[in-house]
Order: structure tokens, then sequence, then C-alpha cells
């Protein structure tokens, strides 16, 4: 079975870039799906409009930004969390904002991580390279077999 992939949530293409690449240089199995916008973010974790026909399942992890076009990121978090199916999806806010109420807010809507995104290229390639292989490879998510255990 194929590991389950990693959502973007990003509208900046340079970002977009940076993130696919230090996530590629761990050599995750998780493919990247990535999502420019708050509307496409929640099409494709409920397989509506364009992402109707994607494949089953969820995301390891969510890599989600707050600035974003149409619904920003703070908004998708309230209606993942506000969704019975998927309340309990790992959402990490990667973002250039810094903002103290973005952050409380973040957590008051049960975010996983608050993560603001390092400006020097090596802190960042070094922080979304650290934010994969925990989420992809460490973290555990209920429902799913102990690392080791048989399935």
């Amino acid at each position: 079975m194929d590991a389950p992939p990693i959502l973007l949530a990003e509208d900046d293409a340079d970002d977009v870039e940076l993130t696919l690449e230090a996530l590629g240089r761990e050599n995750l199995a998780n493919r990247v799906a990535v999502v420019r916008d708050g509307v496409e973010t929640l099409q494709w974790l409920r397989r509506e409009g364009p992402h109707a026909n994607r494949e089953p399942g969820d995301p390891v992890v969510l890599l989600l930004d707050i600035k974003m076009p149409r619904m920003d990121g703070l908004e998708v978090l309230r209606e993942i969390r506000a969704d019975e199916r998927l309340k309990q999806l790992p959402v990490v806010i990667l973002t250039s904002s810094n903002q103290e109420q973005d952050l409380v807010t973040g957590y008051e809507l049960g975010v996983n991580a608050y993560v603001v995104k390092p400006v020097q290229f090596d802190a960042f390639m070094d922080a979304v390279r650290e934010i994969g292989v925990f989420w992809a490879l460490l973290n555990r998510v209920p429902g799913e077999p102990a690392a080791g255990a048989s399935r």
C-alpha cells in the first residue's frame, strides 16, 4: 500500500517549490499533493469538485498556509475541526505570519503545530524537512498500527 500523501496548501509558487525540494531531499515515500487556496483544500479533503476522483484516503498531514485566496487557512482549520470525518487530521500551520493573534487563533481552533517559515533558505529547508519526517514517519494517528506491528 502506498504511503498517504502530504497535503500542502500554499498559494505562493516559490514557497511550493522550496517545500517540495525540502521534502524531496528526505526521500519520503509520501507524495505531496499541492492545493493553492482554502476552497481547493477543502475540496481535496472532501473529494469534491476537481478532486472528486482522487484516490480515497486522508493525507498523513496538512501543511497549511494562513494567507490564501478565497478562504484563509484559519477558516479551513475551523471547517476541518467541525467536520466529523476530518477533525482528527494532523494540521501544521506553515506560514510567514508571526502575528500573535494568528498563533492564538490557530491553537484555539485545534492546530497541531504552528511553524513560522524561516526567512533564510537553509533554515527554511531544515524546518520543512523536520516537519516532513516527524509527521510522515514518527507521528501516529488513531487506528494506525504501532511501528513494527504486523498489519
